[in-house]
Parts: C-alpha cells; structure tokens; sequence
C-alpha cells in the first residue's frame, strides 16, 4: 500500500487494479483453499517453508485432498498471464512485494498440553523483516483470546521497526475448514472477521466478503473473534464428551449407546452427538488453549478440562473393552493378532494430526498385542515419520481382534468374515459396520 492510496476507505482501495497483493503463510488444509479462492480475484502469493509442498502445488498436486485441482491449475494458470492468479514460494525475500499477509500456520499444543506458539511466532517475525508503511497481517490460525495483539504484534514491531496501529495493521479471521467436508467449504460458510481499527476492520470484512458468498460477520474486536473460534470447538467437545461419558456408564449396566441416543433423539431438542474418538487440529486441541487464557488469569476451567479428560481417555477405553472381550472368548493376550482400520483422525480424509487411534494402538502394544493398521487415506509416508508405523497395503490375514477407529467409505463394503475367525472379536467405534457382525461398539 503505498502512502498515497486513501487505505481507510476501503471501496476505493480495493477499486485499484493489481493495488491488492496477498500472501498466504501457510499451505495446508486452511491456507491451499484461501489463496485458490482470492486468486481468482487477486494477485496471491502461496507461501510455505517446506520446499517440496510448494513444488507439488506448483505442479497441480495436492497431497492434503482439499482443493479442487482444476481450480489450482486454473489460478496457476491465470498468475502466469493476468493481475489476478497464484505463485508459489518458499523463498523469503518474496514476501516484500506483497501488502497484505494472511497467516494459516498451525498452532498445536506441547507434550504438557498446552499451547505451542512456535510456528506462530515464527511466522510473524518472518513476515516483520518484510513488512512496509501500511501493511495488514491478518491471522487466521486458532490461538487464545489476546494472542494475536499481545504476542504476535509485538514480534511484528520489533522485526519490522514500524509501530502498530500507526504504520502497520492487524486483523483476525479464525479460519472454519472442515477437513473431508465438500459440502461445508470455505465459501459456504460465514466468515468472522475483525480488525486493528474500525477502518481496518472495514477493510478486513470487504477483503473476505469479496471471496465468500455466504458472507461475513463483522466481529467488534480482534479478541472477540479469537474467542469465537476458541469455544465454537470447545463446545463440540464438550459435547461429545458428554456422550462418550454416556458410552463409559452404558457399557457398565450393559446397554448399547446407540440405541439409547436413537431413542432419546426422537424428541425434537435432543442434540443428536454421537460418541467416539476426538482428535485431529482443532476440536482435540483448541480447548487447551481457552483452558491456558483462562488459567492466566487464575480461573480454572472445570468443564471444559474434565470434557478433555474424558475425551483423551476413550482410546485407552476402546483398547480395555476389545482386551476384555478376547479374554472372554479364550484367547491369550500376548502374541494375540489386531487389525486397526483406519488412523486418520476422521472419515475420508488423510489428515492424521492428533488422531486419537493411535492411543488404541499403544495400549494394545502394552498387552502384548501384535497390531496391524490400515488406512486407504493416509499417507504412508507420513505416518511412519509421525508414528514409526508402517501401514499395511491390503488385507489377506486373519486376526483375532478387529477394530473399525475410522469410518471411511472404503470400509462399507468390507468382508469382515474374510479376516476373522469364528471365535475373533470384532468392536466398531463408529457403529459403521453391520451390527450382526460386531461384539460390541461406543
């Protein structure tokens, strides 16, 4: 933005041709849909720091499933010949001729559970070193109310040398992708943004509201739509977690939840969850970084943390329950063979970040279980940098224990009576399956 551009009104900014340059940190499962969609409009950056990510995109491939190919090759097509249009890049010195920086990086937690700013931090004083008078850094990644105003800015203040709110601006936008979902995208859902200033703010809305057709909400503060995003997930595991609790007390009196859940579910109010493991990037996540803010400021969550119990511990659950049921039917533990269907952290998708499977896995190890897991969605590659496992490529054995974790299409049609024995144990944690076939399920 040069000094000369009115940047408060923002009808007229955005009226200039080429006047808008995007950068977008970040190229996953948030980041790869977002500059698809404004470089339709825009001249968009796509930055990552993993070099053979950005070679792929470059070549119209996507590992993540997330983006409609013909529309990645569309806009990298258009930024080869128009204004408008995508350019890939891991190099650094490319971000200084942009004016507008959206961030989509990860923010994970650590191994104590509680928020790992790393990446964020990162990102900022990255794009410091590139930030000009009048520049917007707009964050997209789920952190915790304040975050964004007091720990990114000031990392931006002191690697660019500007002064916020005066020759820089920030804004907030929490990014609302559901991984797998096709129905539910980016343009399809309501966007909440926000921004430094009223006038930034305006800007911010009409940046977004150009791109989603579903439209925006204009939140009143950048700490209001950093809130947003944090209980909008927290609630859903709250809720879940109330039904995985359902599932622990109706296993003892010796019932079925699902049965339970369809009958409750026929009045019109009941929320119809449904139990089962909480991983992946956000919902098994982000509670831990309301629960962290809260903290700081001497409240102790009680809800939000004893859902997170329950909800981290229905792996360990699932792996006690098949134990107990192969010592019903004779089996010896030890050296005893299981089969794991799945390892993502949700259906048709191959995102395996958080995924709460593994907990099975490990605690079937313990007992001595030999344990095999298949995923026809996951990256094998991947899973053995993340995990050290090693995905089986077809199905031919025969085990004393099957375990359905994920529900992916592929698994509708399966013979389980091929891989089984008369006296195996089948257990399904997403009442996937035929029910004549299983032992038992959440």
């Amino acid at each position: 933005m040069s000094n000369s551009t009115p940047l408060l009104d923002h009808e007229k900014y955005f009226e200039e041709p080429g006047q808008v340059k995007i950068a977008i940190i970040g190229l996953g499962y948030v980041g790869l849909p977002l500059a698809i969609e404004f470089a339709k409009r825009y001249d968009v950056l796509g930055f990552d720091i993993n070099e053979e990510r950005v070679g792929e995109l470059a070549k119209g491939k996507d590992r993540t499933k997330e983006a409609h190919l013909d529309d990645l090759n569309k806009v990298v097509l258009l930024g080869n010949k128009s204004p408008q249009g995508i350019h890939f890049s891991s190099n650094i010195p490319d971000l200084k001729n942009y004016n507008i920086f959206i961030v989509t990086v990860p923010t994970p937690i650590n191994q104590f559970k509680s928020p790992d700013l790393v990446p964020l931090l990162k990102a900022s004083a990255m794009i410091g070193g590139a930030l000009k008078e009048n520049d917007i850094v707009i964050y997209e990644s789920t952190v915790y109310p304040g975050c964004t105003e007091d720990d990114c800015v000031p990392v931006l203040e002191k690697t660019s040398g500007l002064k916020f709110n005066e020759q820089f601006f920030v804004g907030y936008s929490p990014e609302r992708i559901n991984p797998g979902d096709k129905v539910n995208t980016l343009t399809t859902i309501k966007k909440v943004t926000s921004g430094s200033t009223v006038e930034i703010a305006d800007l911010i809305d009409h940046l977004y509201a150009s791109i989603i057709p579903a439209g925006t909400h204009k939140a009143p503060s950048i700490k209001v739509a950093e809130a947003s995003k944090a209980i909008e997930n927290a609630q859903r595991d709250v809720n879940i977690s109330f039904v995985n609790e359902l599932a622990l007390i109706f296993d003892r009196i010796g019932i079925d939840t699902n049965d339970v859940l369809d009958a409750a579910g026929t009045k019109w109010n009941f929320l119809k969850y449904k139990p089962g493991l909480v991983g992946g990037h956000c919902i098994g996540v982000d509670p831990y970084y309301l629960a962290h803010k809260a903290e700081s400021l001497g409240y102790h969550p009680q809800v939000i943390l004893s859902g997170r119990r329950v909800n981290d511990n229905m792996g360990m659950f699932v792996a006690n329950k098949v134990v107990k049921l192969l010592i019903k039917k004779g089996h010896k533990i030890d050296g005893s063979r299981a089969l794991i269907l799945g390892i993502t952290f949700k259906e048709n998708c191959p995102d395996i970040r958080n995924t709460r499977v593994i907990d099975i896995y490990h605690e079937l190890e313990q007992f001595g279980v030999q344990v095999d897991i298949h995923d026809p969605w996951a990256n094998a590659e991947t899973v053995k940098e993340e995990h050290g496992l090693k995905l089986l490529t077809n199905l031919t054995l025969k085990y004393d224990a099957i375990i359905l974790a994920v529900a992916h299409d592929e698994y509708k049609d399966l013979d389980i009576n091929k891989m089984t024995n008369p006296h195996s144990v089948v257990f399904d944690t997403k009442a996937f399956i035929k029910r004549e076939l299983v032992d038992a399920r959440l």
